[in-house]
């Protein structure tokens, strides 16, 4: 695929959904995103909220931490695969835990990338880059 059709396919104006229970995180993602040239994003707090606004509202990705109460962002990404019109979100997950079980349960509930705390934003780009194409 050439850079010029790259270009065409990722809509920086489309929307995104960060999750996260901490506000410092999402503040540090929303940064980061926009260093992208992302600037409508939208942020929840918990998985719950973040599945309301995934209903009503129209989101080119998800990136969502894992560790959150009261649904985590393993519960968010299988409630979100498992609605018809949700399934082909792009979904990012983000956590502080590397460990192995951890990355085969979220690719067997369909995660489309994984990001590991801390990052910067090459490896955001990195990490959109392979689930929504070059930007």
């Amino acid at each position: 695929m050439s850079r010029r059709s790259g270009w065409m396919a990722v809509d920086k104006n489309m929307n995104v959904l960060i999750v996260d229970d901490y506000k410092t995180m999402l503040r540090i993602i929303r940064n980061l995103l926009k260093q992208l040239g992302f600037n409508n994003v939208d942020e929840a707090t918990d998985g719950a909220m973040a599945l309301q606004m995934l209903r009503v509202g129209n989101y080119g990705l998800v990136i969502s931490d894992w560790n959150m109460e009261p649904m985590t962002g393993l519960q968010l990404l299988r409630e979100v695969r498992a609605d018809a019109k949700l399934k082909p979100v792009p979904f990012i997950m983000v956590t502080a835990e590397s460990k192995s079980e951890n990355v085969i349960a979220a690719k067997e509930a369909g995660v489309s990338n994984y990001i590991v705390k801390p990052f910067n934003a090459e490896t955001l780009k990195t990490k959109m880059t392979s689930v929504l194409g070059d930007f």
